[in-house]
């Protein structure tokens, strides 16, 4: 993989979103900072949405935006090692699988909990 798909690439894109996550801004209408959970969309939990509900679109997601899951490897007896290749390929064809079928057995579904 390289490009938008290098690792490195998703290290950051990692990196940037925990930082957009706990980013506030003041909102004077209101008279108290504003953060990410006042303004997403959180539709597993409208009412009262942590950072982790909100419905952020990203490639990441397929790890649930853990890097602890990026880094994971396995071995597999057909395959040797598996790793994050493996398991975004296998999201990319079927996004709404709770458990892929790789030695990771990881979740394609995203962190908020939709696909």
């Amino acid at each position: 993989f390289s490009g938008i798909l290098a690792e490195d690439v998703l290290w950051a894109l990692l990196e940037l979103q925990d930082r957009l996550a706990a980013t506030t801004a003041w909102a004077p209408g209101s008279g108290r900072n504003v953060t990410l959970q006042d303004v997403c969309y959180a539709p597993l939990n409208p009412t009262e949405p942590g950072v982790g509900d909100c419905a952020v679109s990203s490639v990441t997601q397929y790890f649930q935006n853990n890097g602890t899951r990026l880094a994971l490897t396995a071995p597999q007896e057909d395959k040797g090692t598996v790793d994050w290749h493996d398991h975004l390929i296998y999201c990319v064809n079927s996004p709404l699988s709770f458990k892929d079928i790789t030695a990771l057995e990881l979740s394609c579904m995203a962190a908020y909990g939709g696909p």
